[in-house]
């Protein structure tokens, strides 16, 4: 089947309408046809200035041979004005020209995990537009920041040299659960011990014999080979979850995240709307409800049918 060319302001203007859908409006969306085919996702995340941006346009330049790719980049969201500054997309300027490749920055908004409101349904949208493959930067996490985990196939964690206390920080929480390890900025002082001190760590280390062996690798956006490197090991991942992965409990997941986001988003607001009417059914109820419907969620996880209207 030959697939339709890319319609960029359909894209925009969906992902727009996404973006700001509220809890109300996101119930009541018809439920999306199944795709042909769903984009791998690649996560990079990690501490705020520890060089994400440009690794991910880096690595997207690099992909762009495997399909249609979308790079979704999040970025922090003020807590008074609301407004974010997007900078990622500037440091992304060189990625244009590309019919294959879409860039889109996106507001963090009420989310406090790394990610942005609506985002599982922003996902969604990009298989609907058939994209290959999308990158998914975070704003920046720490310790107990670890939602991205659920919303990608490939979670790359970036690091920077010197950043020991960092990594002990986060053993309880991001650093168990990423499946590749990158020190970036390797032409700074300091890489190649931080990238020992990696190997040496016992949360990564403490693999079952059956489960993947995340790789650790140095990268600098100045060194090509060391992004072609990070490519093929997001290569071996993929064929390594393939075989191995229980795509049905990756779907149960992504369904408990975005069941639980509706239901704080809608008793976000009618909180701050003092909306009685949200309060004439036990929330309780309500709760048990979605994560009923979650629950039996066994080809997709969008919205079952009878949750169209439980607003």
């Amino acid at each position: 089947m030959t697939r339709q060319p890319l319609d960029r302001w359909a894209l925009s203007r969906a992902l727009t309408e996404l973006a700001n859908a509220g809890p109300a409006q996101l119930a009541r969306r018809p439920l999306p046809e199944l795709p042909l085919r769903q984009a791998w996702r690649v996560g990079v995340t990690g501490a705020p200035g520890s060089g994400k941006s440009t690794l991910a346009g880096r690595l997207a330049l690099e992909r762009l041979c495997k399909g249609r790719l979308g790079v979704l980049a999040i970025d922090p969201s003020s807590p008074r004005s609301g407004g974010a500054i997007l900078g990622d997309r500037v440091r992304m300027d060189e990625l244009q020209g590309s019919e294959q490749l879409y860039i889109r920055s996106l507001g963090s908004r009420g989310t406090h995990d790394g990610l942005a409101d609506n985002l599982p349904e922003m996902l969604d949208l990009m298989d609907q537009f058939e994209f290959d493959e999308v990158i998914l930067e975070t704003v920046g996490v720490g310790q107990a920041e670890y939602a991205v985990r659920n919303q990608v196939n490939t979670l790359i964690l970036v690091l920077l040299p010197d950043s020991g206390d960092m990594v002990q920080a986060m053993k309880a929480g991001i650093m168990e659960l990423a499946d590749i390890y990158v020190v970036n900025k390797a032409d700074l002082p300091g890489a190649k011990r931080a990238l020992t001190d990696l190997r040496r760590s016992a949360v990564i280390a403490k693999r079952a014999a059956h489960e993947w062996k995340p790789p650790i690798l140095l990268t600098s956006s100045a060194q090509a080979d060391s992004i072609r490197e990070l490519s093929r090991a997001i290569d071996e991942h993929q064929a390594w979850q393939t075989h191995n992965l229980q795509t049905q409990a990756q779907r149960l997941n992504r369904a408990r995240y975005r069941l639980k986001r509706l239901a704080e988003l809608r008793l976000s607001e009618a909180m701050a709307h003092r909306d009685e009417s949200f309060f004439e059914a036990p929330l309780a109820e309500q709760l048990i409800q979605l994560f009923d419907a979650a629950r039996a969620s066994t080809v997709s996880d969008s919205f079952p049918p009878n949750l169209k209207d439980a607003s």
